[in-house]
């Protein structure tokens, strides 16, 4: 099935407040190419929307709950999905589906919106979805409020699509709340709509969704919807965040760190925080941490590893001048090693 996310224009327009204070160490805004990452302070960075933009790894007994189908005690075609048989599965939900059972829909949805075990039908699995929704299915209703926002599968219908989004999210269902909050900003742009999203972004981070802990951080940081401006309160939800390998909120925790900001300075967690996210492709991060290098900041000096992995921001598409002129500045036999580790580099 494919991604739909909603547009932030909404939520970048509600937070708009002055820049904080400088951080203690110099990261200019580089000046990227089209299409590259920008390295921007925490106060005008907003979350990205919880949808279903990456195909979700395939399930496991571990990490499948029955509950997401509406289903009660797990039954032979939930049994068999959580094995990872799916054809089985599939072939013991759909006569189910058929006969109307909410849960059944729902997983033959989710089969054939994934294509485990059968094609890929997002057009069919839509129509199972909207069985299911109309049966009040979380899961149905978030899923198939999607396919109604994005329009390719189903007749586009924004009502629609907001109604069944808050039912779910009322419901529980954590990706419908962070979306539903969107949703709001969106509808109503500015401090108000905020502060109607408010208890959704809550809800949604207190269930551990990382997007719904980094907007929560945001909110906290800047002091809007109804929230009082609580600099510890918005680092504590970007530590949340950032254990979850949320890359936005592991740099700017680290930017935290090291400015000392809604807590103690911690130089070598900063360090840690920035390699982090660097590690996993960040580019923001990688051009932060060719700084931290540089500077010997949380971690010893190493202009090599510096150099490198500022190559490798850039062959990123990131231009930063100082970093350029640093680059320049290495001998011929640091910029060969340094071209030698960024080629090893993630």
């Amino acid at each position: 099935m494919a991604p739909v996310r909603l547009p932030l224009q909404a939520l970048l327009a509600a937070v708009m407040i002055q820049t904080a204070a400088a951080e203690t160490i110099p990261l200019p805004p580089p000046k990227p190419e089209t299409g590259a990452h920008t390295d921007k302070p925490i106060e005008k960075q907003l979350p990205q929307p919880a949808t279903t933009a990456e195909p979700a790894p395939l399930p496991s007994v571990d990490s499948i709950n029955p509950d997401r189908f509406g289903a009660k005690p797990a039954d032979a075609a939930y049994g068999a999905f959580q094995r990872g048989l799916y054809k089985t599965a599939y072939n013991l939900a759909l006569t189910r589906a058929q006969n109307g059972d909410p849960a059944a829909q729902t997983l033959v949805a989710e089969i054939l919106s994934r294509g485990l075990g059968v094609p890929l039908n997002a057009a069919e699995a839509s129509k199972w979805y909207a069985l299911a929704a109309e049966q009040g299915v979380p899961e149905a209703q978030f899923q198939y409020a999607l396919m109604l926002l994005d329009g390719r599968y189903v007749k586009k219908d924004p009502k629609e699509a907001y109604a069944l989004m808050q039912a779910a999210a009322e419901a529980g269902n954590q990706l419908a709340q962070f979306n539903f909050a969107q949703m709001l900003v969106r509808q109503d742009p500015g401090d108000t709509g905020l502060a109607k999203a408010v208890s959704y972004y809550e809800r949604a981070a207190a269930t551990g969704l990382a997007d719904a802990q980094y907007a929560m951080s945001q909110i906290y940081a800047n002091g809007v919807g109804g929230k009082p401006r609580d600099d510890a309160q918005a680092r504590r939800f970007l530590a949340q965040a950032a254990r979850q390998n949320y890359d936005t909120a592991q740099i700017d925790l680290a930017a935290w760190m090291i400015e000392g900001r809604g807590g103690a300075r911690d130089l070598k967690s900063a360090f840690g925080w920035t390699k982090q996210a660097a590690e996993g492709g960040n580019v923001a991060a990688q051009n932060r941490l060719a700084k931290l290098y540089m500077q010997g900041i949380g971690t010893d000096p190493d202009l090599v590893l510096a150099g490198a992995w500022y190559i490798v921001a850039r062959r990123a598409g990131l231009i930063d001048p100082d970093m350029d002129d640093f680059l320049q500045g290495l001998s011929d036999d640091q910029t060969k090693q340094a071209l030698q580790k960024a080629n090893r580099l993630p």
